[in-house]
């Protein structure tokens, strides 16, 4: 009987496959649930290889929600081309399909950010603010919204708004289609901008 060789991974690559693993974990639990423990049985190595790579629960929490908030901007950027509302559909749906995925990780990172640690604050704010400038981007097509300081507060409650739907929706979609969320979160970004006189 053969064994198949271990492979040796370098440290960088090991800490990776452990952040994958760790976004992994925390699309079906909360980041209170997802511990080094629980970590160490699903990569099969000891806690002090975990700790050797993120020195303690709470730096291995930051580092989780930092991937999550990464892999969430990427999978919901928008085409490159195309009508301003038809990237935002798009964008929004590659989002609501996110929320769903990762439940309970992405209602634990938003509880975080109301409650919790300033660092899980940070990331968070810092993702919504790379979601919701990409409204203001120019580009071929010209820009989705003009920019203003009224704007930016409009979009900044809106933010909020599509957040608490996509949320509602993925606990309990209610007999509520996926494309009726849709239609309701693009279009009440417009009905709001409309209310923005411009200067």
């Amino acid at each position: 009987m053969t064994s198949t060789p271990r492979v040796r991974m370098s440290p960088d690559s090991r800490r990776e496959q452990l952040l994958d693993l760790g976004v992994r974990l925390l699309s079906t639990r909360s980041l209170d649930e997802l511990s080094i423990e629980i970590l160490a049985e699903e990569a099969g190595i000891s806690r002090g290889l975990l700790y050797h790579y993120f020195g303690n629960k709470h730096d291995f929490h930051e580092a989780v929600v930092r991937r999550a908030a990464d892999d969430l901007i990427e999978q919901t950027a928008p085409p490159v081309s195309g009508e301003p509302l038809e990237r935002l559909l798009v964008s929004m749906g590659a989002y609501l399909d996110y929320v769903v995925a990762n439940y309970e990780g992405y209602l634990s990172l938003v509880k975080g950010a109301a409650s919790g640690s300033d660092t899980i604050r940070d990331i968070y704010e810092q993702a919504r603010a790379v979601l919701t400038d990409r409204l203001f981007q120019e580009d071929s097509e010209g820009l989705v919204l003009q920019d203003s300081p009224t704007m930016r507060l409009v979009v900044h409650a809106w933010s909020a708004y599509a957040e608490d739907v996509a949320l509602a929706w993925a606990r309990d979609p209610a007999g509520v289609s996926r494309d009726e969320v849709l239609a309701v979160l693009a279009d009440s970004l417009p009905a709001l901008a409309g209310t923005v006189t411009r200067s």
